[in-house]
């Protein structure tokens, strides 16, 4: 199994940090703004009353009702609370639902560019990962022939997130709709849609594959409370799916965490329940600062960049670079190299697309400051010059 390479990029970022280099993190996926106030008071009153105590394996009662509503007021989807299974992070969730869906040599259709987790997490649960590719001049979206064309009888679950984890991309209704009806030729195939970018979208209002008649009892949705409520830092993941599958998934928690934190789940109920509006501040942010780097990465020569939907990514075809030389003599022959090269040069840290499923792009989370993106891409235009 590899590392991770975001956590893996972020780490040495740290390290160089910490040897007093000026170094800007664009590795990590992660607001910079703080959990809203009245979240963080309903974990201290949760603190406060005594909810210190384990939980039950598949979360709190209270929680999977306000997700339950949730899901029914924003998504118009009705669940059961013995369908939802609350986790130690969205990550836990993929790997519950991987090693119990999973059996030695099952086939998984991950589109590219993919969170660098499935593929790991697939592997280790004993799974193929079989990746249908798709290019920055079409958005990094796969049409439905090109996933059809890689389906077998092993084939067990479809992978994907939209907004996309690294790309960007809001897959429309429309687009969705399509891919289910491609899939009624396949009953023995279900989807699993990674919806933890759900709110930071910055086009039409956000969609689930479990709102297409006939694939609610076919679909998973991944969810949690990350990104939307900037909350990385407290754990909380969730899933919606059919009941068979959600008591697979407690059962495989059971064994290896048991519950998620008690009175971080308490603030979490609070939070789905209360009013948007700092998630919505936040996403007004994103979509500036989006703005801001697609102007300015769209000045570096060679580069190819798009207008992502979604999440707070961007991601560059960098391929006209490789097999360049830099005047100290460093050579870039890949994404990889290339993402070596501004860490070490413009002390700005980067995802190689190589562990997204895509070797011709490299991934910058813009989730920061307006100075440290515009000072970022000064260095990294700077050291880009330096390559001949």
């Amino acid at each position: 199994m590899q590392e991770s390479a975001t956590l893996k990029m972020a780490k040495m970022a740290r390290e160089l940090k910490a040897q007093g280099k000026d170094v800007i993190d664009m590795s990590l996926g992660e607001p910079d703004f703080d959990t809203p106030t009245h979240i963080k008071e309903a974990a201290k009153q949760a603190l406060d009353a005594g909810y210190t105590k384990y939980t039950p394996v598949n979360g709190l009662l209270e929680l999977r009702e306000a997700i339950v509503r949730k899901l029914l007021r924003e998504n118009n989807l009705v669940y059961n609370v013995n369908e939802i299974v609350v986790s130690n992070g969205a990550k836990q969730s993929v790997y519950n639902l991987c090693i119990s869906l999973l059996d030695p040599g099952d086939e998984v259709i991950l589109p590219a560019p993919y969170w660098v987790s499935y593929y790991e997490i697939v592997k280790m649960a004993g799974g193929l990962p079989v990746i249908a590719h798709s290019d920055i001049q079409h958005d990094f979206k796969c049409t439905p022939a090109h996933i059809e064309a890689l389906i077998t009888d092993r084939t067990k679950f479809i992978l994907y997130s939209s907004p996309c984890n690294p790309s960007g991309s809001v897959f429309s209704f429309d687009e969705i709709q399509g891919i289910a009806e491609m899939l009624k030729s396949y009953e023995h195939v279900l989807v699993v849609t990674d919806e933890i970018y759900e709110h930071i979208n910055f086009t039409s209002p956000h969609r689930s594959m479990a709102e297409v008649d006939g694939m609610r009892d076919r679909t998973v949705i991944i969810n949690g409370m990350s990104k939307a409520f900037a909350m990385t830092g407290w754990r909380l993941g969730y899933i919606a799916g059919p009941a068979w599958i959600a008591e697979a998934c407690t059962k495989v928690q059971g064994q290896v965490t048991s519950g998620a934190t008690s009175f971080g789940q308490k603030a979490a109920a609070i939070a789905l329940d209360s009013d948007l509006a700092p998630t919505y501040e936040m996403v007004k942010a994103f979509k500036k600062r989006r703005e801001l780097i697609i102007s300015r990465l769209e000045q570096i020569p060679l580069l190819m960049v798009n207008r992502p939907e979604g999440a707070f990514y961007i991601f560059p075809d960098v391929s006209a670079y490789f097999g360049r030389t830099s005047t100290s003599g460093y050579i870039v022959r890949d994404a990889d190299d290339l993402s070596m090269y501004l860490l070490s040069a413009a002390q700005v840290s980067t995802v190689s697309g190589v562990a997204f499923g895509n070797d011709r792009c490299i991934r910058l989370s813009y989730a920061t400051s307006e100075a440290k993106i515009e000072e970022a891409v000064t260095r990294i235009a700077n050291a880009l010059a330096q390559l001949h």
